[in-house]
């Protein structure tokens, strides 16, 4: 197998230099992390998983024309996607409460919200991840002002197309975070969603007994993680055939 460069690795995943300029590979991982990486573990097929359901949402945001870096799977691990700027912000939605936000305000978790909410929040982990206001964004330069405007009609698309399709299969989107990167046609800017829409980065529960099938199972010692996943996966009938918990990547260094 051909030696490739890798350009980047950080807790979930690996990007590799693509085939083509403008392009990368980037390979799902079996680790998991939490707390700011102060949790950690390999959980085998969890990146099997991630990248099927990561797949079909990219795929389903391309086709009603919300922009994606996702070009197309290309292994069981791997998807070839467009080389982005990304912007060093994490776009959180929520619908429900939970998680740091229902901390924060103390709040029930699960208490509905009047309308979904958007947050932002300055990807550092040293700093673990800090919310800020649009105002500093702005400041910092990290986004402009019309930028905010598009990212954050680019979240409620998602949230509104990724919350169907998990209502159609019995599962509650109480909140997610996506990435979001900037794509350069000379001197034109496209803003498109980025990373990975999986249970790695969303708050999903059973709509009917309010079981957790996201990382969340991690983080509180719920279970079985790569179950969760599956049944996920299950639901929307992306689940991979030839493949078992105990499947091995090959990584290439």
């Amino acid at each position: 197998m051909a030696r490739r460069k890798k350009i980047y690795e950080g807790k979930a995943k690996i990007m590799y230099e693509g085939p083509e300029p403008g392009t990368l590979v980037q390979y799902f991982k079996d680790d998991a992390t939490a707390f700011n990486a102060e949790k950690r573990a390999t959980i085998e097929g969890k990146g099997v998983l991630n990248n099927r359901l990561s797949e079909f949402f990219m795929t389903g945001l391309n086709a009603i024309g919300v922009p994606t870096h996702f070009i197309k799977r290309l292994n069981m691990r791997e998807q070839l996607i467009r080389q982005v700027e990304i912007i060093p912000l994490e776009v959180i939605v929520r619908n429900f409460a939970a998680g740091s936000m229902a901390k924060r305000l103390g709040m029930e978790e699960g208490t509905a919200l009047p309308r979904p909410i958007v947050e932002f929040s300055y990807k550092d982990d040293a700093l673990g991840d800090p919310l800020v206001p649009e105002e500093y964004i702005i400041a910092f330069g990290w986004a402009s002002q019309q930028d905010l405007d598009d990212i954050v009609a680019l979240a409620l698309r998602v949230n509104d197309f990724v919350s169907g399709v998990m209502f159609g299969v019995g599962i509650k989107l109480v909140d997610f975070k996506i990435e979001i990167g900037r794509i350069w046609d000379g001197e034109f800017v496209r803003l498109v969603v980025a990373d990975e829409i999986s249970p790695d980065s969303c708050r999903l529960w059973d709509i009917e007994t309010g079981q957790k099938l996201d990382k969340d199972v991690f983080r509180r010692d719920l279970g079985n993680l790569t179950d969760a996943y599956t049944e996920v996966a299950r639901r929307l009938g992306v689940l991979p055939t030839n493949v078992t918990h105990t499947t091995k990547p090959t990584l290439i260094n």
